[in-house]
């Protein structure tokens, strides 16, 4: 069965075929680096992850982009209001350059601790200037773009007319207009409501500026995944993912921009949308308030939660929906999560077991007496787990497969009979796929549970018991087994402590 993805711009499941077999160029809009990423902000890049991981798994050499947006990026999507970037160094009293720098590190770090690989490449919207700049010069010399007062605009209606804009989100020229005012205040300088911003003359209050043919000024937002998008992965690439809150208009914008310059493209032929993360049934944002960021999840209790959920745990949490379907955030979501999380993490815990067992039990039949009834379940189980991850990368009917496969997998631990009943090499395709699928696919790990302080404390109560009890070979033991932990047993009046080995 080959892979099958759902493209917002056709809206339907397709085939996946690459522009170019067996590269793959897949391109995810990253941060707006202001401020601490929230659990919403991280849906993406997992699901993302996923994707790139699966691809990699079939053959395909992937190149996968997710960008940095530093500059451009206005408050208001009509253009208007300040750029979070600006306003948040004004209130921290630095310069944007660095806000960018400690909120981008911070993201990484926040991504990594999700399991998500870095993207091959990371770019960042100030360090493409002059690729945005062209890009624009080309959308004028096309005829889809005007110029006035040191600020570039998007001809929406001339460009409808050539092309149609609202392909992505599939809404028309006529429906967007009657969502906009008649007048233009703030705006005036645009001649259609719906026109977009590709330069922005910056004010003379304004920090972050470049020069260019126009004005100094700055790019608009959309402008920036396009230009960076070709740079890296050509003028026609096979993925563009993103938060289905993205799709308008920035999305659109970015197709429309593509169509206009010297591209002519939709940019990419799969646009991949993800559902967005819920509290209460409300969409998670900072505009609204309700939002909790990944370092508190982590750390706990905040935003409603009653304690802290592991990174793994937040991983499996996201994963457990299909990507398209919104996700409502509470603690008994989470709890469940961490049940199913932990299950698959004691599945791995048991297959070395369960291999060595399979091979001690085969080995003391004979040709005549190896089994082979069983095999065609387990084969079929293993395959299953691949038959959602195929169908849209549905990673919730994937996760459902784990544990039909595991729950076998413990019949067969727990039932010499049923061991008895499948080969060895069965067993042990069926282990790697399991591995396979949970680990280098789904990217889940296990996580130390334990607090290495308090397993401290506890065995230095042990040795101070068998101490009391002159269980001296007890004592020696302990000492034998912190010392190889490069932990060394100190007794004094005041007690017993521990202290680094030097040696």
């Amino acid at each position: 069965m080959s892979l099958s993805l759902y493209n917002t711009l056709t809206r339907k499941k397709e085939e996946f075929q690459p522009v170019h077999p067996p590269m793959v160029g897949l391109y995810l809009c990253g941060p707006t680096v202001y401020n601490e990423a929230h659990l919403g902000n991280a849906r993406g890049p997992v699901v993302f992850d996923i994707l790139t991981r699966y691809l990699r798994y079939l053959g395909y050499t992937v190149r996968y982009v997710r960008n940095i947006t530093d500059v451009g990026h206005l408050q208001g999507d009509g253009d208007d209001g300040e750029d979070p970037m600006v306003k948040a160094a004004r209130a921290q009293k630095l310069e944007p350059m660095q806000v960018a720098q400690y909120y981008a590190n911070r993201y990484r770090v926040n991504m990594a601790a999700l399991g998500c690989l870095p993207p091959d490449i990371e770019p960042q919207a100030s360090g493409h200037i002059t690729e945005q700049i062209q890009m624009v010069q080309e959308i004028i010399e096309n005829g889809f773009a005007y110029e006035v007062n040191g600020s570039v605009y998007f001809d929406v209606p001339k460009y409808d007319q050539a092309h149609r804009y609202g392909i992505l989100s599939n809404r028309s020229i006529e429906d967007q207009l009657a969502g906009t005012r008649d007048n233009l205040a703030g705006q005036d300088e645009k001649r259609s409501p719906l026109d977009f911003a590709l330069w922005k003359k910056a004010d003379p209050e304004h920090i972050m500026r470049w020069p260019s043919p126009w004005s100094d000024g700055f790019p608009g937002w959309h402008l920036e995944c396009s230009a960076m998008g070709r740079k890296y992965l050509g003028a026609e690439y096979d993925i563009h993912g993103g938060g289905l809150d993205l799709m308008f208009p920035h999305h659109e914008c970015e197709i429309a921009q593509s169509q206009a310059s010297h591209s002519h493209t939709s940019e990419a032929r799969f646009w991949l949308h993800n559902n967005m993360i819920t509290v209460n049934g409300a969409k998670m944002s900072k505009s609204l308030g309700n939002f909790i960021t990944i370092s508190d999840l982590f750390k706990g209790p905040a935003g409603g939660l009653s304690q802290a959920y592991s990174p793994m745990v937040a991983r499996f949490f996201l994963l457990q929906a299909h990507y398209r379907s919104p996700v409502d955030v509470s603690d008994e979501a989470l709890q469940a999560a961490r049940k199913g999380y932990r299950k698959l993490m004691n599945g791995l815990r048991l297959l070395d077991k369960l291999v060595a067992g399979s091979l001690a039990l085969v080995s003391g039949l004979n040709d005549n007496e190896k089994p082979e009834t069983g095999n065609q379940e387990l084969a079929k189980l293993s395959a299953d787990l691949f038959t959602g991850l195929n169908d849209d990368l549905n990673t919730a009917r994937c996760i459902a497969s784990l544990f039909n496969l595991l729950r076998k997998f413990n019949t067969l631990a727990t039932t010499p009979a049923a061991l008895a009943d499948v080969s060895a090499e069965a067993l042990q395709e069926a282990v790697q796929a399991y591995r396979t699928v949970v680990v280098d696919i789904l990217g889940l790990h296990d996580e130390p549970r334990a607090d290495a302080e308090q397993l401290l404390e506890l065995t230095l109560g042990f040795y101070t018991e068998a101490k009391q009890a002159k269980a001296y070979d007890k004592v020696d033991q302990i000492r034998a087994a912190l010392k190889g932990q490069g932990i060394v047993i100190k007794d004094t009046k005041s007690g017993v402590e521990w202290a680094y080995s030097e040696e």
